[in-house]
């Protein structure tokens, strides 16, 4: 299973959500494997662009791409234009996500819209839209989303969360069925507690109930994450669709 330097040369791939976190490993990733990462973000265009400059120093190619992935024609515009303006897409990553918490009984409508829509029918939208250009791919397309392995096993206070990550489970097993003929490969990425920015900001207790769910009982970190999805996307992972891969365990990666 080993990955070469530059397995992903002359390879384009979009990762949405990549402006910070686990995002941004995978863009780093990819980029240091050759490839030229389109870096997707909604709101934060400076970190961004600290993204895009990751990817450039460790030998890759990077632009950046604002949209929200729960926009629809958003996302349909957005990806067309990346088609034209880069010759085409070889690589999607859905990683763009938000995490709502809160008791089911008292979940607003508006929490769960959020949560579904982003999680869940923004990485509906990114497949569609892109289907058209990975089938052209000149190497054979991949799709890898990021799930949950809350997603397989639900978490009190996450009921929407889980909801949405288990449905994206679906979607990609869907979709690695209707793309295999044309061998476009598409797999799922479904990380246990991540060290993250945004997990830094849970309250401390709740952190520990997290990283007693991975299965070496400690928080991996984003570049776990990326390098199992750096392997899903190059070529010698064309025989692996359909499959949830589970990166839950302690980073065993170093500093």
């Amino acid at each position: 299973m080993a990955l070469t330097d530059k397995a992903l040369a002359g390879r384009t791939a979009l990762v949405t959500g990549a402006s910070r976190g686990i995002g941004r490993a995978i863009a780093i990733a990819l980029g240091r494997r050759g490839a030229k990462v389109i870096i997707n973000y909604a709101s934060k265009e400076d970190a961004a662009r600290e993204t895009a400059a990751a990817v450039e120093a460790a030998g890759g190619q990077a632009a950046i791409a604002p949209f929200d992935v729960a926009n629809s024609a958003a996302v349909t515009e957005s990806i067309k234009a990346i088609g034209k303006d880069h010759g085409g897409l070889d690589i999607l990553v859905n990683n763009a996500g938000v995490a709502v918490n809160g008791l089911l009984m008292r979940f607003t409508d508006e929490q769960w819209a959020k949560t579904l829509n982003t999680n869940l029918a923004g990485a509906f939208y990114c497949v569609r839209a892109a289907s058209t250009l990975l089938l052209r791919a000149k190497d054979a397309g991949r799709i890898i989303n990021i799930t949950s392995v809350v997603g397989e096993m639900g978490n009190g206070g996450q009921a929407a969360y889980a909801a949405s990550k288990a449905g994206l489970i679906g979607l990609t097993m869907s979709t690695a069925k209707e793309l295999a003929s044309r061998a476009v490969t598409c797999n799922a990425v479904a990380p246990g507690f991540i060290e993250t920015d945004m997990t830094a900001r849970i309250p401390f207790a709740t952190r520990e109930i997290g990283r007693r769910m991975n299965s070496l009982e400690q928080g991996g970190h984003p570049k776990d994450v990326a390098e199992t999805i750096a392997w899903l996307a190059q070529p010698g992972a064309a025989a692996v669709t359909g499959q949830v891969v589970r990166v839950c365990g302690q980073s065993l990666l170093g500093a």
